[in-house]
């Protein structure tokens, strides 16, 4: 079976092909950072008009690249939520227009799904069950994973999510959009430690999360000293040290609550070189295994939305009023993983 996978919630347009007997076939992914670099973040209405202009020419690219003709597709698998409004329409639409024209199902993928199962696409794939860190934007969770579309959610962030918390410590920092890379980038140029800040819920018994007081923390760092080059320097440093150490934490607290032996992390956070860092040394200190997808799986892309779409078709989980040919369609901007059926 061969899935189309259309991904456009927010700043990337992805599209790939995923074959359930050969694998992944072709990906391609247009990134907007340098379109909204200008502006200091996403501005949602260029997003969706970019996400028009790529789509076509990204198919194009991926049936080149696969030697696919489209009559060979079986399926299209779409981002439907969460992300923003504008965009997740631009990729529904698309989807559910093509899929009409070749007479093929259309499923709709839950976006951060599609982040929680795109480590099984990596050389080295985790078996279920496995806890999931699932560090992907404004989301950071603990869940327990039995099985594609079986997840218990065993922790959030109550606040800030560990990404929004690197982006807004960016901008507080003077530094550039996305605040994520270039704080990282910074933070190896400095000392962890110089600068202290806390930790925050790291002792609180359970696994939510809050980075909204580390990053007033670090706004009062900011307000108390000039910041010069070096101190910026540190101050990333710590901050870095700070959100991985929690999250560190808190994960492999999971996995020995859970009684298993598999941790597995997903999302744009999770390619974090240091975040990995500690997981690798932690894990194998309680002799546990960490999985990541590969590195440029980690961002938004079409090939976890088509592999995702795959694993529910061949699991039985597309719902009856799901796939079929209606000629209407909805998207969910705001959709809450424990939420998915």
């Amino acid at each position: 079976m061969i899935v189309l996978g259309i991904e456009s919630s927010c700043d990337e347009t992805g599209v790939a092909l995923f074959d359930s007997d050969h694998g992944l076939l072709a990906h391609a992914v247009h990134t907007q950072v340098a379109m909204h670099e200008a502006y200091g973040g996403v501005v949602p209405e260029l997003a969706s008009r970019d996400h028009i202009r790529r789509l076509i020419p990204l198919l194009e690219r991926v049936l080149a690249e696969s030697s696919t003709a489209k009559e060979n597709i079986n399926a299209i698998a779409y981002t439907v939520g969460p992300g923003l409004a504008g965009a997740l329409l631009v990729g529904a639409s698309f989807a559910e227009s093509l899929a009409l024209a070749l007479n093929i199902p259309a499923v709709p993928v839950h976006h951060l799904e599609g982040h929680l199962l795109s480590p099984l696409l990596s050389k080295n794939p985790p078996k279920f069950p496995f806890i999931a860190l699932l560090v992907s934007g404004g989301h950071t969770q603990l869940m327990r994973v039995s099985g594609v579309g079986t997840y218990e959610l065993l922790g959030e962030s109550l606040d800030d999510a560990a990404g929004e918390a690197f982006d807004k410590t960016a901008k507080l920092l003077g530094l550039g959009y996305p605040g994520g890379p270039a704080l990282a980038a910074l933070a190896e140029q400095g000392v962890p430690g110089k600068i202290k800040l806390p930790r925050p819920m790291l002792h609180s018994g359970d696994f939510d999360f809050s980075f909204s007081g580390l990053k007033t923390a670090v706004l009062t760092a900011v307000r108390q000293s000039a910041m010069a080059g070096s101190e910026r320097a540190d101050l990333a440093a710590e901050f870095q040290e700070a959100v991985t150490e929690v999250l560190t934490t808190k994960s492999l607290a999971a996995v020995r609550h859970c009684g298993l032996d598999t941790l597995v992390v997903a999302g744009g956070v999770g390619a974090n070189h240091r975040l990995r860092e500690r997981l690798n040394k932690a894990a194998a200190k309680a002799g546990a295994g960490v999985h990541y997808p590969e590195l440029d799986l980690c961002t938004d892309n079409g090939a976890m939305i088509a592999f995702c779409g795959a694993q529910r078709l061949l699991a039985g989980l597309v719902k009856s009023s799901e796939g079929k040919l209606v000629g209407k369609f909805s998207v969910r901007p705001r959709w809450p993983l424990q939420e998915l059926a």
